[in-house]
């Protein structure tokens, strides 16, 4: 479980980073990438390691799971939980037909938090956060300046000593993740599964598989499971649980 040797060995590097949040492809910081734009444009390496699977514990047997391919640009967000025969899907992000917002931000804060417990050496906010928040987004109830400085704090916890050229922000991650006034609804059953849905004029289209109620979900959206998962991270942390 946890970050793989490979993945982890790239988490200081500058490379990576424009390639995981799409600065390569003019995402948000693409204007900062400077020299390393050449770079990667004459990257043509197909044989580094660009698939691997990462397995975050939060506890009680549940764990988020992240599938990274770098060379595809392909990124898919999973959980599993006791018992469970397969892993369910939350989200993807690629570029093509991309659904990534499969959290609020105080849903990923909790889940990174569990992971720092479960595993010390995953510090919050560091890698875990880094690597999750592109499936988070924040909306008009949430602290969006507490959730920027975090962001900004876990990609500043992987910078190299020295290194002053381009790195990711947090104010990168906000650019994709700010619905604020895009006329997102979220909504709550009596069981507290959370769904959302957009009305009316936006300029951000809200790509979300997060966007059915529970009765009709079906296998679009693993309601029951995110709640579980969700409610033994907050254990977790309230409790101090390790392994």
């Amino acid at each position: 479980m946890g970050i793989p040797v490979p993945l982890r060995e790239s988490l200081r590097d500058p490379a990576f980073w424009a390639r995981y949040t799409f600065a390569a492809e003019d995402g948000p910081g693409a204007d900062r990438l400077g020299v390393l734009a050449e770079l990667l444009d004459d990257d043509d390496d197909d044989e580094r390691d660009s698939a691997l699977n990462v397995a975050f514990d939060v506890g009680d047997g549940h764990l988020i799971l992240l599938d990274v391919d770098t060379r595809l640009g392909s990124y898919e967000l999973g959980i599993t939980g006791p018992g469970d025969a397969e892993p369910a899907e939350l989200g993807w992000d690629d570029l093509a037909h991309w659904h990534p917002y499969a959290l609020r931000w105080s849903e990923l804060d909790v889940i990174c938090r569990a992971v720092a417990v479960r595993d010390p050496l995953l510090s919050h906010p560091g890698a875990p956060m880094a690597l999750l928040c592109r499936f988070a987004a924040v909306f008009e109830d949430d602290d969006v300046d507490a959730a920027v400085a975090s962001v900004e704090a876990a990609y500043d916890a992987l910078r190299p000593q020295g290194w002053d050229g381009y790195w990711p922000s947090g104010a990168d991650w906000l650019e994709r993740a700010d619905f604020r006034g895009q006329q997102v609804v979220w909504h709550r059953d009596e069981a507290g599964n959370l769904w959302a849905e957009q009305d009316g004029d936006h300029e951000a289209d809200f790509y979300s598989t997060r966007v059915t109620p529970p009765a009709e979900a079906e296998k679009r959206f693993p309601h029951t499971r995110l709640r579980k998962l969700l409610a033994a991270a907050a254990t977790t942390v309230a409790t101090g649980s390790r392994p």
